[in-house]
């Protein structure tokens, strides 16, 4: 057994292909498939499950690539503490929402690339669903996903809370909406809506909110940003999670705005989640650690009071030691 065998494994899994992982790690795809097949024959099992659309870890490999991951951070340690420089290819990989892409989501990829230059980081939108199938099958290091309160979580992940906020009515400037201090649920039965297609946490709120009578005039998207856009374009108006809103370039802009629902006081929690068993490689760590430390300081940041008049307060800071943080 050779630790490259490993390192090949762990890229097979991360990206879902021989193909894909023989191009990261610049090795012919025989030799990669060879390798691979070696380690299978040596430890007895088979890791991974191939097929026409790529390969995925097989329930022995999950079982076993916890162990994976800590031989592999641990040979990276070593060579660290002996002077060397590692130069083999890592790859970080984080499915998100796209909740607080912008204010959150790249501020941290920027602070993580200063200190890890040689790891590509790749993030991934998807559904919650999408995201925790990648984390438990380890083909995701991190994920970011939103969850209303009260919701359970899977324990087989580890979940540390980001940013808690409300859910707001996103809307251009030129709205009449915009002129009202708060939004009422009724008004949103009169206007183009832009809904978060299901799946996502906000489709969940905006049904039950709505009580199921969607205007029949609405549209469907995947994720926060595409939303934010449509309303730009003038398409409607979207119901996000204040902390995907506040700080971000469109708003800063005054291309789009916001106002508070009058009548719902229901909080939108932003998480990040990795596997609980194992021992994660240094670059997720770190990037984990980098996300709860920029969630802290956007919270700080972007504390201000709700716009005028409006009818619910703003949340106050979370428990900074548990770093959970509040969008407002």
């Amino acid at each position: 057994m050779r630790t490259e065998q490993l390192e090949y494994v762990a890229a097979v899994a991360r990206l879902g292909s021989f193909r894909r992982a023989a191009q990261a790690l610049h090795i012919s795809q025989p030799a990669l498939s060879e390798s691979v097949r070696s380690l299978e024959r040596d430890l007895g099992v088979d890791l991974l499950e191939r097929g026409r659309h790529g390969a995925r870890m097989s329930e022995s490999g999950r079982d076993l690539f916890p162990y994976i991951l800590t031989v592999l951070d641990s040979f990276d340690r070593l060579r660290q503490a002996a002077g060397e420089q590692h130069q083999s290819v890592r790859l970080v990989r984080v499915g998100t929402v796209n909740a607080a892409t912008v204010p959150l989501l790249t501020p941290a990829i920027r602070q993580f690339r200063q200190a890890h230059s040689l790891t590509q980081v790749e993030v991934i939108g998807a559904q919650q669903a999408e995201i925790h199938r990648a984390l438990l099958g380890g083909s995701f290091d991190l994920g970011l996903v939103n969850y209303l309160e009260g919701d359970d979580k899977p324990p087989e992940l580890e979940t540390t809370p980001l940013l808690r906020g409300r859910p707001v009515v996103c809307m251009r400037p030129d709205s009449a909406l915009a002129a009202r201090e708060a939004v009422r649920v009724s008004d949103l039965r009169s206007e183009p809506l832009i809904v978060m297609r299901s799946g996502y946490v906000m489709h969940r709120y905006v049904h039950r909110l709505l009580k199921d009578r969607v205007p029949a005039f609405s549209y469907s998207t995947d994720g926060a940003e595409m939303g934010k856009l449509m309303v730009a374009g003038g398409l409607g108006l979207t119901v996000l999670p204040d902390f995907s809103v506040i700080g971000d370039p469109l708003e800063r802009c005054g291309v789009i705005t916001w106002r508070p629902l009058a009548d719902d006081a229901t909080e939108v929690h932003l998480v990040i989640q990795r596997l609980r068993s194992g021992s994660p490689p240094r670059a997720a760590r770190d990037l984990h650690d980098i996300f709860v430390e920029r969630a802290r300081a956007y919270a700080d940041t972007n504390l201000t009071p709700a716009p005028r008049g409006s009818a619910t307060e703003p949340p106050s800071p979370g428990d900074a030691e548990s770093g959970e943080s509040r969008a407002r």
